[in-house]
């Protein structure tokens, strides 16, 4: 059966208290009670560091089996490189996320890429090659001349995934290209409208038997992950 993960993009706020941790809940015990309400969550400090193999084991621990930890990418990779010569650093960062592949709690790996990095077909095809076809993949695509034919299909020739990332300012168009979906929902507010939209289009993949991953904006509120929660419930039958 296909399944929904619905999460945010970290999950370490105090002042998420106590809308949606209790009020004495400790920061160390956060984690736990966030995977109580939610499948799922987008790991962005692998952004800017290597995570250590103790933090991990931690996560593990802390989280069901059924819970998926999706992994941003590290900014060498993505920023720094832009993708081109990474063979070597790329093994390096799944090494520090293997634990969590063996332990099943790995979710897909989000690149996302440099608002003005620009399509380049052949330096995505080459990059792709450099992965491992069992590794989830998902692709954030920030600048607009990437938003083609072309790119959809060298992303399903891998079965790497569009994150179709809603802002303010740019929307990714909503294409499949892989067995999951994957979204980012970043907008600070919805309306009804637009939720509906969202709930249409996430029944639509799981309909299609795809698994569905979904994150909201974090931030010094819990809108996002109560969100998160409402999204998970009305579509997660009980």
């Amino acid at each position: 059966m296909p399944q929904l993960f619905t999460g945010t993009s970290g999950w370490a706020y105090p002042t998420w208290k106590p809308d949606f941790y209790p009020a004495k809940l400790a920061q160390k015990k956060f984690l736990s009670h966030y995977a109580t309400q939610l499948n799922t969550v987008e790991v962005n400090f692998t952004f800017r560091q290597l995570v250590k193999e103790s933090t991990i084991q931690n996560w593990i621990q802390q989280t069901p089996a059924s819970f998926r930890f999706g992994v941003k990418a590290h900014q060498v990779i993505t920023h720094i490189k832009r993708l081109k010569g990474a063979e070597d650093f790329v093994p390096r960062f799944l090494a520090t996320i293997e634990p969590l592949a063996s332990a099943g709690k790995l979710g897909p790996v989000l690149f996302q890429l440099p608002p003005n990095l620009k399509a380049d077909a052949a330096l995505l095809r080459d990059f792709l090659a450099i992965l491992p076809r069992t590794l989830p993949t998902a692709f954030e695509f920030r600048h607009e001349s990437w938003f083609a034919d072309s790119t959809w299909d060298l992303l399903r020739s891998h079965q790497a995934a569009v994150c179709v990332a809603e802002t303010e300012t740019m929307t990714t168009p909503d294409v499949s290209t892989a067995a999951f979906a994957y979204y980012r929902f970043r907008k600070p507010n919805y309306t009804e409208e637009e939720r509906r939209s969202m709930v249409a289009r996430i029944g639509e993949h799981l309909t299609a038997d795809r698994n569905v991953f979904a994150y909201f904006k974090h931030e010094e509120t819990p809108e996002g992950a109560r969100s998160a929660v409402a999204l998970l419930r009305e579509l997660v039958k009980a």
